[in-house]
């Protein structure tokens, strides 16, 4: 496995961006390591807020929302998966794997930190993989926030429109993800925050990760992925720790997507679902603030049982 490392500077004078950085080293599945980066804010005796992010960007999409979270006395733990922020990436397509990615993040939340009594706010690919790992071990979670994502099978058709982003990704000559983060929005980003999410990938050897992930998301039975979600859905359906369901009222992937975690898991039932007025679908960047709010609101609401 190649392996790519962002250079530091890059990542200097971010907007809004003054965390410390945080790694651990994992193992990358070929008998390697692979060095990943998280963010780490709040007080270490708290119980931590799991913050996933997902294509393409990184823990700069959190940088409104810790602050808010950490005021209320919140630890937040924010990972770059792999391929990402200033996580380490691959530089081969193959290298990475949908099982891979919730292999790798295992490691570093069940293994280097040894995470418990977590709150987990999952958007995109973070609540896919996220997903993945609180069925692998449900006992480590105590709440679930759901934020413009899902747990595809494969076993519904997706739309046009995202099968011609699968095409994209992959055949595009360069992979504008500033860009791409800015056209999720409602808002209009400036250009030192668009710069920002352009910040991980200097060139486009960086960019395997981000090309390949679209195209991991299941879309027929027969996908690698089908078998492991389809399992999955058959934990979720017996969750019934407290689940909220927080999407956007203005992203066109995800719309609707909510209905089925309302439906389907226990958890869900109850629970004062909300819908982020203005926010595209990376809502962190669109309603930051108002989001952790959210969140707030809802860990004080739903207490752990003692």
């Amino acid at each position: 496995m190649n392996i790519l490392r962002t250079p530091d500077d890059r990542f200097t004078g971010l907007p809004g961006y003054r965390f410390e950085p945080k790694y651990a080293e994992i193992d990358s599945g070929d008998g390697g390591s692979l060095r990943v980066h998280y963010l780490d804010e709040g007080p270490r005796d708290a119980s931590p807020v799991l913050l996933m992010h997902g294509e393409p960007s990184w823990s700069y999409l959190y940088r409104t929302m810790i602050p808010v979270l950490v005021a209320a006395g919140h630890r937040c733990v924010a990972p770059d998966l792999v391929g990402f922020g200033r996580s380490d990436k691959p530089t081969e397509a193959g290298d990475y794997t949908y099982a891979r990615h919730v292999k790798w993040m295992s490691q570093l939340v069940f293994g280097h930190l040894d995470l418990h009594g977590i709150t987990f706010f999952g958007q995109d690919w973070g609540g896919l993989i996220g997903l993945r790992m609180l069925v692998a071990d449900p006992d480590r979670y105590a709440r679930v926030v759901l934020a413009n994502t899902g747990l595809p099978t494969g076993a519904t058709p997706m739309s046009e429109a995202f099968l011609a982003w699968q095409r994209f990704s992959m055949e595009t000559p360069t992979l504008p993800v500033g860009q791409i983060v800015n056209g999720g929005c409602m808002s209009t980003l400036a250009p030192e925050v668009i710069a920002a999410y352009d910040a991980p990938f200097p060139d486009e050897a960086y960019k395997a990760g981000a090309r390949v992930f679209p195209s991991l998301v299941p879309t027929s039975p027969e996908d690698p992925a089908h078998a492991d979600n389809v399992a999955a859905w058959e934990v979720l359906r017996r969750f019934d720790r407290p689940v909220l369901c927080a999407f956007s009222d203005s992203d066109p992937i995800t719309g609707g997507g909510e209905r089925i975690f309302i439906r389907e898991v226990p958890g869900a039932g109850g629970q004062r679902h909300t819908v982020i007025a203005g926010g595209g679908h990376f809502l962190q960047e669109d309603r930051g603030p108002e989001v952790a709010r959210v969140v707030v609101d809802f860990i004080a609401g739903n207490p752990v049982a003692t």
